[in-house]
């Protein structure tokens, strides 16, 4: 992952009295995974449309695929793909005429062939005749994605990409993004889900405009810098009282029978909670703080600039 897809400096849009995108600025790697992760209203989807020309900043600049944001959007947009959370494919058109239109949208020369292979390759000759409205909301990914991807971009922006799927769907459509990425495609996942976000390989937290962090899907916790605990068994909410303002305790997560418990000061963390395990039914270990941990607690300190 050597050469650059994107490159972006000082990225700032504004809407209204509102600045929802605060000067950002990123590199992405050729063929990277890039899942930018936040809560709704974050600024998420804005600035990925700024970093690919899609739509004109107040203020800073970049590139894209080689070509100035700014002055070349227009040869930006022809060699992105873009899949929206929503389906917005036509209903009253078959799996194969929603293709069909999407090759000769792009101005593809040989639209027929092109199409076939796209059947193939995602596995909806089948249901080439189907009308699209029908299909499941697995299938209708898998016809999304093919027909983003129909035009080879370069870039391929998904918003909440596996949205309303079941477990196997988006296994499937994992496995297909990661293959779109060998092949040296470019991939920006906006989502607010930790499991979307695993199967990135980088992630930039975003909230209300601004990049909280910016790193390697497996740094991410470490450069955080939080330590954590797990705590199992029944009877957990007074132990959680407990431990509410505790010295070294500075986040706690509910996870059903079990609650993760993290703080910076790895020492204090463990003398709060070490005395807890000789209770009975209690299981007491150090845990690896994941994603979700890192970004509660740093949307914990977060300013909303809508508020």
């Amino acid at each position: 992952m050597s050469e650059v897809a994107i490159r972006v400096e000082g990225l700032t849009k504004r809407f209204g009295e509102k600045t929802v995108v605060d000067n950002f600025s990123m590199t992405v790697p050729k063929g990277a995974i890039y899942g930018f992760l936040g809560p709704n209203g974050s600024g998420k989807t804005t600035t990925i449309r700024l970093m690919c020309g899609l739509l004109k900043p107040d203020a800073g600049g970049g590139e894209a695929l080689g070509l100035d944001i700014r002055t070349q959007p227009r040869e930006i947009k022809s060699r992105v793909g873009y899949m929206t959370q929503k389906f917005s494919l036509y209903g009253d058109l078959t799996v194969r005429e929603n293709l069909d239109f999407m090759a000769r949208l792009h101005a593809l020369p040989k639209p027929k062939h092109t199409v076939e292979a796209a059947l193939q390759e995602y596995g909806l000759a089948p249901r080439a005749g189907q009308m699209a409205d029908t299909l499941s909301g697995g299938w209708k990914q898998r016809l999304a994605l093919a027909a983003a991807s129909l035009h080879a971009p370069g870039l391929l922006l998904l918003d909440e990409p596996t949205a309303g799927v079941d477990p196997k769907a988006r296994r499937d459509f994992w496995d297909r993004i990661r293959k779109l990425a060998k092949q040296g495609v470019t991939v920006l996942v906006s989502t607010h889900y930790m499991d979307e976000a695993v199967q990135c390989d980088f992630i930039a937290y975003i909230a209300y405009g601004r990049k909280l962090i910016d790193a390697p899907a497996g740094e991410i916790a470490e450069r955080v810098g939080l330590h954590t605990w797990r705590i199992e068994g029944s009877g957990l909410q007074p132990i959680q009282d407990a431990l509410e303002g505790a010295t070294g305790v500075e986040q706690i997560a509910r996870f059903g029978s079990a609650m993760h418990v993290s703080g910076k000061d790895a020492n204090a963390l463990r003398r709060a909670v070490e005395p807890f395990s000789a209770r009975d039914g209690i299981s007491v270990s150090e845990a690896r703080t994941g994603l979700e941990e890192a970004f509660i607690y740093l949307m914990t300190g977060a300013e909303d600039n809508f508020s």
